[in-house]
């Protein structure tokens, strides 16, 4: 099952400060939560589900890091430090491939191709687990063109933060292909929940 979760900054970053910020303010203990505050609600709950039977994750390269281009930098090694919440293999899409590399309990490895050959590379890798889509927008979008995202959760804040790719105008318009249901929480979050119709 390919499951997709999505908050970012302007410039496709993850947006692990500002738009999900309700992650690290609950108090579960899952590989997302940092400090103490924040309730034992609905944001706790999918804070603590984050890596719930995951095995793999698929992320663009803007998600993975600024750079542009041909890697000039081997040294980057993400967003996150030294500790990266992923757990698992993490298959980062590029146009130019480079060397894979292991920062603690993950393994990034650095791919072109289609979303289906690299969503059956994951597959492979997740030993029967489910597959998560962590972005960018334009990730998201290639793979729900295709037909291949099963689940969706996508947390909407009421914040403007400028400049951005929009993954889309409205929750809407996917429900040809997706059931919905937006479920606001006490944080002034809204989670968005989809599954294939």
């Amino acid at each position: 099952m390919l499951k997709p979760i999505r908050a970012a900054r302007p410039d496709g970053a993850p947006d692990l400060v500002g738009c999900s910020r309700y992650v690290f303010r609950g108090p579960a203990r899952g590989p997302l939560a940092s400090g103490p505050g924040g309730s034992r609600g609905l944001d706790d709950y999918f804070t603590r589900d984050f890596g719930h039977n995951i095995g793999a994750e698929i992320m663009g390269r803007n998600e993975f890091g600024p750079q542009r281009g041909p890697w000039r930098d081997h040294g980057w090694r993400g967003w996150w430090g030294d500790e990266p919440p992923f757990r698992t293999p993490v298959f980062v899409l590029t146009h130019h491939e480079r060397p894979s590399f292991t920062l603690s309990d993950t393994t990034f490895h650095f791919v072109d191709g289609d979303p289906a050959t690299v969503l059956a590379r994951a597959k492979e890798a997740a030993q029967g687990k489910d597959v998560r889509l962590g972005g960018g927008v334009t990730t998201v979008r290639e793979f729900l063109d295709a037909g291949l995202v099963d689940t969706l959760h996508v947390v909407v804040s009421p914040v403007k933060l400028g400049s951005g790719l929009r993954l889309w105008d409205s929750p809407e318009q996917l429900l040809d292909r997706f059931h919905m249901e937006a479920v606001p929480s006490p944080s002034g979050v809204t989670h968005h929940l989809f599954w294939r119709r």
